[in-house]
């Protein structure tokens, strides 16, 4: 079973770009250049973005064109990225998102 978004409801069919590096909690991923980073993390079994802070009760991918803010993550040290319609580059850093500020979750 192929985990891969092909056709984004926004942003058309995706085109593969070329397979890319990228960070997510300080792992390796693969993903592809210019896909959206939440179809990368999905494909690599990743289902949650962010805790809510309050009842820190995870979210992961709802609307997936970037109205909710339900899969926003810190990425390259920025937070509330909008990682539905965020485009995958080489080298990243994605990290799950505690409640709406720039401090990464802290699993322990």
């Amino acid at each position: 079973m192929n985990s891969r978004i092909t056709e984004h409801p926004i942003l058309g069919a995706v085109e593969k770009g070329k397979e890319v590096s990228f960070y997510y909690n300080g792992k390796c991923c693969r993903g592809y250049e210019g896909e959206p980073i939440a179809a990368a993390l999905k494909a690599a079994g990743v289902m949650i973005h962010r805790y809510t802070k309050k009842e820190h009760r995870p979210r992961g991918i709802f609307c997936a064109i970037g109205r909710c803010t339900d899969c926003v993550m810190i990425v390259d040290g920025k937070p509330n990225v909008r990682t539905c319609i965020t485009p995958l580059k080489e080298g990243m850093v994605v990290k799950t998102q505690y409640g709406v500020s720039d401090q990464p979750f802290d699993e322990q």
